[in-house]
């Protein structure tokens, strides 16, 4: 009977041992063929970052009423610490709730990286990059035209701001981009295999007809995991739509959503609570309205 049983079992554990060896040799060489691209950009957008970060912040503080177009433009520009920069210039009230949302809105974050380090279309990396930041722009303007409206604009009280360093600027680019490539692999990493798992056992065509049959329902769940607040993120949104797990309206959906650590700036330094909750619950409204449209007419 005991004979039986470890000729009945044998063959199956041998071909789980073999599965989970390919699941995980597929991962590795996956992430491996990644890694010089995504060094190579990380070193330009720390560079690029290095001598324009303070520009951009003067930029938008000089904005007025133009802040939500000059947000949405520069919030596109890959840097660390833009949206960060953001909230702290919003809890001072020197930049507008426009100009701060349609800077959450555009922000790349992770996902033009790992858009480039993918070999992506570049023509698709611009509709992507140009679509947030006209979002951005749009619902930008249209907040601050109704706060106008309402009597409640802002006005600045920059001593209320408080300072924070989210960047990694002070070890010098070259450091700087190769920890953002370590801590960025180890999430694609992660992603990647558990991407991995849920294929092989489920199948990639089961999955894609369970989320992609239910237009709104992806939106909705995209845009919950874009509020992550780091760069896990966009890293799962990126990586679920280059696999063909979701389609592009509710990747933009969760992209859209995916300001870096902005949201979690701005309920450090913001001390109204209910006003952060409101803003929070704002970007996850017009990330999940922008993604169904898109599926709709996409």
């Amino acid at each position: 009977m005991q004979m039986q049983l470890i000729r009945i079992w044998n063959p199956i554990n041998y071909l789980e041992r073999n599965l989970m060896i390919d699941v995980i040799l597929d991962t590795l060489l996956d992430v491996v063929k990644l890694l010089p691209f995504l060094f190579l950009t990380y070193l330009a957008m720390e560079y690029l970052e290095h001598k324009t970060g303070d520009k951009a912040e003067l930029l938008v503080k000089k904005a007025g009423r133009f802040g939500p177009v000059i947000g949405g433009v520069l919030g596109i520009v890959p840097q660390c610490g833009f949206s960060a920069a953001a909230s702290n210039l919003y809890a001072g009230r020197v930049i507008s709730l426009g100009t701060l949302m349609a800077i959450y809105l555009s922000t790349s974050d992770e996902m033009l990286p790992i858009l480039i380090s993918e070999q992506v279309s570049f023509w698709l990396i611009v509709k992507i990059l140009l679509a947030k930041a006209v979002i951005g722009m749009v619902a930008g303007l249209i907040i601050d035209f109704l706060l106008r409206k309402k009597g409640l604009e802002q006005h600045e009280h920059i001593h209320d701001i408080c300072e924070h360093e989210h960047c990694h600027c002070e070890k010098g680019i070259f450091r700087s981009a190769l920890s953002h490539t370590a801590q960025i692999t180890f999430f694609i990493l992660i992603i990647t295999f558990a991407l991995n798992l849920i294929l092989y056992f489920v199948g990639e065509d089961a999955l894609a007809n369970l989320i992609l049959s239910k237009p709104v329902v992806g939106p909705l769940l995209a845009s919950l995991v874009g509020l992550i607040p780091n760069c896990a993120g966009s890293v799962v949104i990126t990586q679920l739509y280059l696999e063909k797990v979701i389609g592009i309206g509710s990747a933009m959906a969760g992209l859209l959503t995916g300001s870096g650590v902005g949201l979690l700036v701005l309920f450090r330094v913001n001390h109204n609570r209910k006003e952060n909750l409101r803003i929070l619950g704002l970007l996850y409204g017009i990330g999940v309205l922008a993604g169904i449209v898109i599926e709709l007419f996409l």
